[in-house]
């Protein structure tokens, strides 16, 4: 079998997430002000436009593995950064809310292709000794994606269109980056290793449970995506280009995500996931009470980056772990409820915006994240019976031989892919 470095795979996975989720998801909320000013947009139309990419996102993800399947992770890849270039610059000439819709669905389409395209790829060429820990890193690219949409901020103050012009040429560059640095890989056909056991009753409630705090987490995170800078600026009256170091804070701290989700996944995930989600809540609290202050809205923002970076993570390694040799689905669960949860938050932190004001409506999410963290202990980490995943079949052991041996001693045959070029 051929296996590339782990950290080469890592490296670039993180560069077209950040090209992705970084840039053609997340950073439209920096940009929530200046595009509300230009096109008159109340609060309650961004906010429902701000679903929209999270929607188109949930449903190609039910379809990419099938897509992935028969066009191979190259293809996919380089389909997936189109249509983030197709996206942002529809976007960066939108003179209303549908054509800037438009623009933004198709951000979504991109981010729903990518990861399934990625994990595929890692799935067949990189040893399934560190998926876990592969994976982790490359969802830290967001973070990297989040940062390099700053400058864009303080350099073109006013400029979105331009902003978003220069994002639409780094996606030109990611699409190259796909074409030259992911293999073709389709379809994957097992040789002597047996298939996937069934999904059991315990994985099935394990899941659900992943499926539910996942959604949590999206729904409550939602209100600081959408419209954390927006309260900055309208209710503590900083200016965009300070808005801006907001995201860049983010997107620094979010980088420590790949770590502590890696490290919380190890030792105790259920009493993670409620610090993390305690630190998330704490963001939005502090956002809303002094959004005037610039250091504490900073603060508050690498408060945030650090753990919903971290929370991600520990969902993705928990999604691996509960269905080890189901890449195409384990990972892809947790980033679907995320969306969900975010899709549905949006316009209703939008309509709660539009009705109660900023301090009000965090407020709100901010309580039903303390609620949420409180039964953190029903979290599907770690468990000591018999239906527990052993550490070597989830991937998440860095230290695991690569060599995996059979019963008899000789090297085990993990899947091949049909073809590699």
């Amino acid at each position: 079998m051929q296996h590339v470095s782990g950290m080469r795979f890592a490296l670039t996975g993180a560069m077209l997430i950040a090209i992705s989720f970084g840039l053609a998801r997340f950073t439209f909320g920096l940009f929530v002000p200046q595009i509300r000013a230009d096109l008159e947009l109340s609060a309650n139309t961004i906010g429902t436009i701000a679903a929209l990419p999270l929607i188109s996102f949930v449903l190609v993800s039910l379809v990419a593995p099938l897509v992935t399947k028969y066009f191979g992770a190259r293809n996919t890849t380089v389909l997936s950064a189109a249509f983030a270039v197709v996206g942002l610059a529809l976007m960066s000439q939108a003179r209303g809310p549908i054509l800037l819709g438009v623009g933004i669905v198709a951000c979504g389409i991109c981010t729903g292709l990518m990861m399934p395209a990625l994990t595929a790829a890692m799935q067949a060429l990189v040893d399934r000794s560190i998926h876990g820990r592969v994976s982790s890193v490359m969802n830290a690219g967001t973070s990297i994606g989040i940062a390099l949409s700053v400058p864009a901020v303080l350099l073109l103050v006013g400029a979105w269109r331009y902003a978003y012009v220069s994002f639409t040429l780094f996606a030109i560059m990611g699409v190259f980056l796909a074409w030259y640095l992911i293999p073709s890989v389709s379809r994957f056909r097992p040789t002597d290793a047996a298939p996937p056991p069934k999904i059991t009753t315990r994985q099935c409630r394990r899941l659900l449970s992943l499926f539910l705090f996942a959604f949590a987490m999206g729904f409550i995170a939602s209100a600081y995506w959408t419209f954390g800078p927006d309260l900055a600026i309208n209710l503590g009256s900083l200016s965009s280009q300070q808005s801006g170091w907001l995201w860049l804070a983010l997107g620094i701290a979010g980088l420590g995500g790949a770590i502590i989700s890696d490290l919380a996944d190890r030792n105790n995930p259920a009493i993670t996931h409620a610090l993390m989600l305690m630190m998330l809540t704490t963001s939005l609290t502090l956002l809303a009470a002094s959004p005037g202050q610039i250091y504490l809205a900073v603060f508050s923002a690498l408060v945030f980056g650090l753990a919903y970076m971290s929370l991600t993570g520990l969902y993705l390694m928990t999604g691996i772990r509960l269905l080890p040799g189901r890449l195409s689905m384990g990972p892809v669960l947790a980033f679907v409820a995320c969306a969900l949860g975010q899709a549905v938050g949006s316009p209703i932190i939008g309509l709660l915006v539009g009705k109660f004001g900023y301090a009000d409506s965090f407020s709100m999410f901010a309580a039903a994240g303390v609620l949420v963290s409180l039964l953190s202990p029903f979290y599907p980490g770690r468990t000591d019976d018999d239906t527990a995943i052993p550490e070597d079949e989830t991937g998440l052991q860095a230290a695991y031989d690569y060599q995996l041996q059979n019963d008899e001693g000789e090297p085990l045959q993990t899947n091949q892919p049909e073809q590699v070029e």
